[in-house]
């Protein structure tokens, strides 16, 4: 991937409207094939020996009673090659951009949405995680494979960036420990389906409210993620130790 000057304007311009941008594509197929085979590495060499923490698995066995990949965590502590994608030059001057600042890289994560037992995951801001002011940070969301609403690809209320950071609570769903608290007010903004096709992305704002649907389809739906926030946001520590009060809650039930 490599954005002209104009390019880059029109992807801040998008971004910081809609508190979303598409970038169709962003890896072409070369990168997209060394992408799946160094999955494919990760999953069946690092996997097995990465910290419990780092890896999630889907609730719903699957119909030989196995239990699928549901999220991989911190992906980039235990591959090289994920962290170098990650710290790509030219991905790296479209963060700039959007972050207002230098880039610092958060995280590379898996989101895997297996075909027919791939949870939802519900309303939420991907800052009641991260705790940010200012609120300088996102998340590129490159499609591993093509989306659609059947296999459930995520939900955009556009605009909603703009808006505070709302009071969440615990979800119940593993992977995805926070959910509104209360009905969100998403009539007021327009809700998009982020559908792409594999190796495109989007990159979305940390306070943009979104969601996903479970994966209803015999096609899985993986996305690999990869978290930014500018050099500049600090951790407000109220905000975190409130977040850190509902991971312990999660942890005794």
């Amino acid at each position: 991937m490599q954005l002209t000057s104009e390019g880059l304007a029109r992807a801040a311009r998008a971004y910081a409207s809609d508190g979303f941008v598409k970038l169709e594509p962003l890896f072409d197929a070369a990168r997209m094939q060394a992408i799946d085979d160094e999955l494919a590495r990760y999953v069946s060499d690092i996997a097995p020996v990465i910290p419990p923490a780092d890896i999630v698995f889907e609730k719903q066995p699957n119909p030989d009673g196995s239990r699928a990949i549901r999220n991989l965590w911190r992906m980039e502590n235990h591959s090289q090659y994920f962290r170098d994608l990650a710290l790509d030059a030219n991905l790296l001057e479209l963060m700039r951009r959007l972050v207002g600042g230098e880039p610092l890289l958060c995280g590379v994560e898996l989101f895997a949405k297996p075909a027919r037992v791939g949870s939802a995951v519900p309303f939420h801001q991907d800052n009641a995680y991260f705790n940010l002011v200012p609120d300088d940070a996102l998340t590129c969301w490159v499609a591993l494979d093509d989306t659609s609403i059947e296999n459930g690809c995520v939900y955009y209320a556009k605009g909603s960036h703009r808006g505070p950071l709302l009071a969440h609570k615990a979800s119940g769903v593993q992977g995805n420990s926070l959910m509104l608290d209360g009905v969100p007010a998403v009539g007021a903004f327009e809700e998009v389906p982020g559908v792409i096709a594999r190796g495109s992305a989007i990159i979305h704002h940390c306070s943009l409210l979104h969601r996903s649907e479970p994966n209803r389809s015999n096609r899985s739906r993986r996305g690999l993620l990869i978290v930014y926030r500018g050099a500049h946001c600090a951790v407000d520590p109220e905000r975190a130790r409130a977040y850190r009060k509902v991971l312990s809650q999660l942890t005794q039930a």
